[in-house]
């Protein structure tokens, strides 16, 4: 786990990497902090049942913080005409996200022994993921910040290291004693905290609400490299996907220089 003296380390050779070695860059900094709902698609219930991708649904917190290469902070002036530095952020964030899981769909609808023991278990999960994406701005970023364009929409891909603690019970009575849990669901329960990575495509709007804040809407596709984020690995071959995340939310940035 990357320790916060080695962050602010990392950051401190950054700012003088930016300021000193190389005249022509100048990094411009902002913070922000989004929330919003998350859907979790696991192998709780049928994975493309509407009612189950409503209902199992979570929410995320953020922090996230940007840098660019598009504005000198101590002049209203372009530093560079390169590509890059016009279009792109470079953007790291560390992330809470938790959903409460239950079985719908079809199969646990029925008054059957495998329906009653779907409704009857329960589950849980907490995701801690940190990590960089780095998103494309459409319009150039100095563009927006000058109000030259009041909505900025943007683009990213990312990838992020997670560590996810699941957890899971049964009305009908302890997990492992016989009859309780679903038989698809035998040899496929991981209840213990695990690390996994995953990747992340996100498309989102910025608003300029004003000289040094930003409002921002974005949408997230998460996907994980493991299918047991939620504690469950179905054995069978109706399992062709691993467990992703379907995350809304708004932000506020503050632009600190």
């Amino acid at each position: 786990m990357i320790k916060p003296r080695a962050i602010l380390f990392f950051l401190l050779v950054l700012s003088l990497w930016s300021g000193k070695t190389y005249g022509q860059l100048y990094i411009s900094h902002e913070l922000g902090a989004i929330t919003g709902p998350a859907g979790f698609f696991t192998d709780y219930g049928e994975r493309w049942n509407v009612q189950n991708n409503l209902e199992n649904e979570g929410f995320g917190v953020g922090l996230v913080y940007y840098v660019n290469f598009a504005y000198k902070p101590y002049c209203n002036c372009k530093p560079t005409k390169l590509f890059f530095q016009k279009h792109f952020r470079i953007r790291a964030e560390i992330d809470y996200l938790r959903s409460k899981l239950e079985h719908y769909g079809p199969v646990a609808s029925k008054n059957t022994e495998g329906g009653r023991q779907l409704r009857a278990m329960h589950g849980n999960t907490e995701l801690y993921q940190g990590g960089l994406t780095l998103e494309y701005h459409i319009f150039g970023i100095k563009e927006a910040r000058d109000f030259a364009v009041r909505f900025a929409p943007f683009i990213g891909l990312g990838a992020n290291y997670v560590h996810f603690r699941p957890d899971a019970y049964s009305e009908l009575g302890p997990l492992d004693s016989p009859k309780v849990l679903f038989e698809t669901f035998e040899d496929g329960l991981f209840l213990e905290p695990d690390n996994t990575f995953s990747i992340q495509g996100i498309a989102g709007l910025r608003y300029r609400l004003g000289r040094h804040n930003d409002l921002q809407l974005e949408a997230r596709a998460i996907y994980y490299n493991s299918d047991s984020i939620e504690g469950l690995d179905v054995q069978g071959p109706q399992n062709k996907f691993n467990d992703f995340v379907l995350w809304f939310n708004l932000g506020y940035i503050v632009y600190l220089n």
